[in-house]
Parts: structure tokens; C-alpha cells; sequence
């Protein structure tokens, strides 16, 4: 466990680094609103996505993903049996998989898919404070769409509930991002506001996340921290040369694909809490 911010800079370094070296295939099961960045996020980090949902092809693809992650954004009652099926095989094959419970709270259909999916042990669950607070109390509350009504602080304890339930490590999105184990909680501190006017970047880095634990499953604690970290040292370095949402969408892309050791050591700011 990472205790010092120095130790926490090196453990990030130490992962991205891996998924550059190991390249992981990372299956996303996502919404049509999110493709395109999660995917060129996860090519910017050095990871392979795959945009892979068919039924069909889940037997014989998913078993050889690296890691899986789930993204119930535009959800149907077709797309459903997909993500079940495709976690149980990720589990059974011993392979993390990461949930994004978009707008868990929106709708009792929702909920209950969410709740389904939670059952099958994701290794990982990252939404806003409403989602997690939705998911952690089983019932629908305010939410605005798939924008978030809690601060990551207000769901802390929500996120903690949840964690020691579904055994998952359960992260909080938000000006701080919260991360827990249900017991360890930190807070990685970085990214800027305008991220949040550029649609997808929660999913963008839930697939982040899900590449950086395929590179060590037994930390996912670390892995899920480094990767919420990384995401916004880009945003950071981004903002710095955009005019706007627009440019930022792409000066993130290109500085999380340029990261080097120097400004992730730098940079990265997670703390206990």
C-alpha cells in the first residue's frame, strides 16, 4: 500500500508503464455516446480496445480480453443478458472486470440491471456520487440524466457500504475523486472543471481503469487510484494549451499519450483521507 505521495507517483508511473509494455486487450461493453473516446483514451494509454457487444461472439472473445468493462449509458433490455453474460465469463476466466453504473438512479429498470451486475462481483464499480449513493441505498434518487446531484465527499460512506458489500473497490468521481476498499479510503486530486464539459470522460476513465488493473489484478486498490490520477494530470496538462471543451477533448488525448515519468512524478496528487 502506497502511503507517501512519492509512493503513490511511483506506483502510477509503474502502471502506466505496464500497460505501454503490455499493450492489454481491453473489451468494452459501452454506450454509443462513449465509444469513440473511451477507445482512443484507452489507444492513447497504450492499451487495445475492443468495442465488442455481440452475444454471440462473447464465448469465444471474452475469455481472452485482459480485462472487461461494462457501461450501462444507453442500456436496453436487448444489451443486458450481453453484459451479464460477458462478466460471468470474465470471472470464470479470472480476468477483471470494471462496472459503470450510469445513472443508476434514473429508473427502477436501471437500478435493477445495475443491482444484477453488482451481483456478479465486477473488481471494480466507478460512477458520480448520485450513482453510487443509488446503488449503495438499492433505491432511485435525484439525478439530473447522467450528471451527478452528490459531491464525491457526500457519498463517502455510501462508497464505503458498497465496497465491504460487493467485495469491489469502489470509486467516486468528482472534484476529488474518493477511492475505497471499504476500510482504505484516498483521494486522488487531479483533472480540471472543464473535463467535466466534455461528454464521456467518466467512462473514458472507468476503461482507463480497467486497463491499468488487468496490469495487476491483486492491486486494484492502487491501480483504480493511479488510473483516476493519470486521467486528470492529462486534463492538467491539457487545459493548458485548450480554448475550450472542444481542445481540451483533444489536447487530453495527446497529452495522456505523451505522459512521461517527469510529470507523473510531479504531478500526481492522491492522499489518504
Amino acid at each position: 500500500m502506497a502511503d507517501s505521495a512519492a509512493d503513490w507517483a511511483g506506483v502510477a508511473w509503474t502502471l502506466l508503464a505496464g500497460v505501454r509494455r503490455r499493450s492489454p486487450l481491453v473489451q468494452c461493453i459501452t454506450n454509443f455516446v462513449s465509444m469513440d473516446l473511451m477507445a482512443n483514451t484507452l489507444l492513447a494509454a497504450g492499451a487495445s480496445p475492443a468495442m465488442l457487444h455481440s452475444l454471440q461472439e462473447l464465448p469465444d472473445f471474452t475469455p481472452n480480453a485482459d480485462a472487461l468493462c461494462v457501461n450501462v449509458g444507453t442500456l436496453t433490455a436487448d444489451w443486458l443478458p450481453a453484459m451479464k453474460l460477458a462478466a460471468e465469463l470474465a470471472a470464470r476466466s479470472g480476468r477483471p472486470w470494471v462496472l459503470d453504473p450510469v445513472a443508476a438512479g434514473a429508473s427502477g429498470f436501471r437500478l435493477n440491471a445495475c443491482r444484477e451486475l453488482v451481483g456478479l462481483k465486477p473488481t471494480v464499480i466507478r460512477g458520480n456520487g448520485s450513482e453510487i449513493i443509488a446503488l449503495a441505498d438499492a433505491s432511485m434518487g435525484s439525478t439530473k440524466g447522467v450528471d451527478s446531484s452528490h459531491d464525491s465527499k457526500d457519498a463517502v460512506e455510501a462508497a464505503k457500504s458498497l465496497a465491504q458489500v460487493s467485495e469491489a473497490i469502489v470509486a467516486v468521481s468528482g472534484a476529488i475523486d474518493i477511492i475505497t476498499d471499504g476500510q482504505r479510503v484516498v483521494g486522488a486530486s487531479n483533472g480540471v472543471p472543464m473535463m467535466q464539459k466534455i461528454t464521456a470522460t467518466g467512462c473514458s476513465v472507468t476503461a482507463l481503469i480497467s486497463a491499468f488493473v488487468s496490469v495487476d489484478p491483486s492491486r486494484a486498490f492502487e491501480a483504480t487510484a493511479s488510473a483516476l490520477s493519470i486521467f486528470g494530470i492529462a486534463g492538467e496538462i491539457g487545459m493548458e494549451m485548450a480554448k475550450g471543451p472542444a481542445s481540451l477533448r483533444m489536447h487530453l488525448i495527446d497529452s495522456l499519450y505523451g505522459l512521461d515519468q517527469a510529470a507523473v512524478l510531479s504531478c500526481v496528487k492522491i492522499s489518504s483521507m
